[in-house]
Order: C-alpha cells, then structure tokens, then sequence
C-alpha cells in the first residue's frame, strides 16, 4: 500500500479525527479513502474487483442503517440529477 503525507487545516484535521473516535472508521487513513472511493464513484470511475469487496465489507461491518428505503431512493434519485446536470 503506497503512503501520502498531506497538510490540512486544523478544522479539516479535528474532522477526521471525529469521524474516527465516534466509531466509524479504525484511523484518518480509512476515512481519507473511503472519501477518495466515494469521490471516484461518483464520477464514474469504476472500482477493482479488491475495492468492491472492500466496500462490501465495510457496508456489512456498519450495520443496519436508519434510513428509511424512500430516503435512499430520494438521495439516489438526487445523486443522478446532480451528475446529469454537471454533465449538462
């Protein structure tokens, strides 16, 4: 696995950390590609084989959420606007 230094605004940092200490990711270095991974899918880029069983796992480690299916239809459903009218 390949290795990146980056600087961040304090605030940037204080956020990571967060996001890593209520739970939901094991370190900052999880978190950064997991918005990487998101980041590329929605461009459209497409995941290895190695990424996709990834995500599965991490999706099956999260749980069961709390949103509701006609709130993630509705978010989907605004996800597509959103890169219909960037490709516009």
């Amino acid at each position: 696995m390949a290795s990146i230094t980056i600087s961040l605004p304090d605030a940037a940092k204080d956020w990571i950390d967060e996001q890593v200490r209520s739970g939901g990711y094991a370190s900052a270095a999880e978190y950064v590609n997991e918005l990487v991974t998101q980041e590329r899918v929605r461009q459209g880029e497409e995941l290895s084989l190695e990424e996709v069983r990834h995500l599965i796992k991490a999706s099956k480690a999260s749980g069961i959420g709390t949103r509701s299916m006609d709130e993630l239809f509705a978010e989907a459903e605004r996800l597509v606007e959103a890169k219909k009218a960037r490709r516009a």
